[in-house]
């Protein structure tokens, strides 16, 4: 079986540039795995790889989108197997790098599509919940306790997501799941990277700081500008300067905001990635070189999983 090599962790852990730095080494091309890095003009924000970095190798999933566009897992999936097969029949180990869960289980374990979306239904639904806070929960765990029971009560765009393919495939959607999805034919070598929490949360804060310096507050007022309301400026450092330039929280108040939500949101990303099966972690408190991340992982590599393809170099 083939082999897709995935180097995943959460925000600010070091992927990016490790990730270049171990494609050069594999002679390979890295496949983005960060589900707003697919939007253009979401640069800053979203900590894309530079204008060198995109010379130095190859990437993919990167600016492919537009931010009015509804971007989904099942979509990601479908651009990415032809690019997984290309560098295949080239002989290269494809190289996964990010830290959106749901795209990286959608590589793994498959995805399940379901019926088309039905707006008008979705609108009902919506109205329903809105005339009645918590009757879509209820609905569904009549129609599907199974799913109602994974789901937060406030994930309402899930629940709606649920209910929607309950009821136009008159079946429960956590038995579609199970019996539809099916994993790509892939081996799939997984490397996590994992800091000391402190550690990480001071590299998250420092890294909030370089993106206001570079422009984010500009980004995002452009963005809003071209495409308001649109579901990409929910992300972090984007809805947080949008509530502050419509006269919400003061520009302080509002960074110390994103660092902290982005804290928060490396702390989801563990508990997702602890779902996740046969992840291979490597501690790297304390490295602050890409070089040094890098060889840590390229050492693991080789040592446990004895991936040696054309161009493999572990110094």
């Amino acid at each position: 079986m083939k082999q897709v090599l995935i180097l995943l962790g959460p925000t600010g852990v070091g992927k990016t540039g490790a990730s270049i730095i171990i494609a050069k080494r594999l002679d390979t091309e890295i496949i983005s795995a960060d589900s707003m890095q697919v939007y253009r003009g979401m640069d800053i924000g979203t900590a894309k790889p530079s204008p060198q970095e995109l010379d130095a190798v190859r990437h993919h999933m990167i600016s492919v989108a537009d931010p009015s566009e509804s971007f989904s897992a099942g979509r990601y999936l479908e651009m990415v197997v032809p690019i997984i097969e290309r560098l295949h029949g080239l002989g290269k180990v494809p190289l996964i790098a990010g830290g959106t869960g749901l795209y990286i289980k959608a590589i793994t374990r498959g995805i399940f599509s379901g019926p088309s979306a039905d707006w008008g239904l979705r609108e009902r639904l919506l109205a329903l919940e809105d005339e009645s806070p918590g009757s879509l929960c209820a609905l569904l765990q009549e129609m599907d306790p199974e799913a109602a029971q994974r789901i937060e009560r406030r994930d309402v765009r899930r629940i709606v997501r649920a209910l929607e393919v309950c009821i136009r495939s008159n079946d429960r959607i956590s038995r579609l799941q199970e019996m539809l999805t099916r994993p790509l034919p892939y081996d799939f070598v997984k490397i996590g990277l994992a800091r000391d929490r402190t550690e990480l949360y001071r590299i998250i804060d420092r890294r909030v700081d370089r993106m206001v310096a570079q422009g984010l507050e500009g980004e995002v007022k452009a963005l809003l500008a071209s495409h308001p309301d649109r579901t990409p400026l929910q992300a972090i450092g984007y809805k947080e300067f949008i509530a502050c330039l419509q006269g919400g929280a003061p520009r302080d108040e509002t960074i110390s905001l994103i660092k902290r939500n982005s804290r928060r949101y490396a702390k989801r990303q563990f508990t997702w990635f602890r779902q996740e099966q046969g992840i291979r972690w490597i501690d790297i408190t304390g490295m602050t070189f890409a070089e040094d991340i890098a060889s840590a992982v390229l050492r693991v590599l080789a040592d446990e999983y004895g991936l040696h393809p054309p161009g493999w170099k572990t110094s």
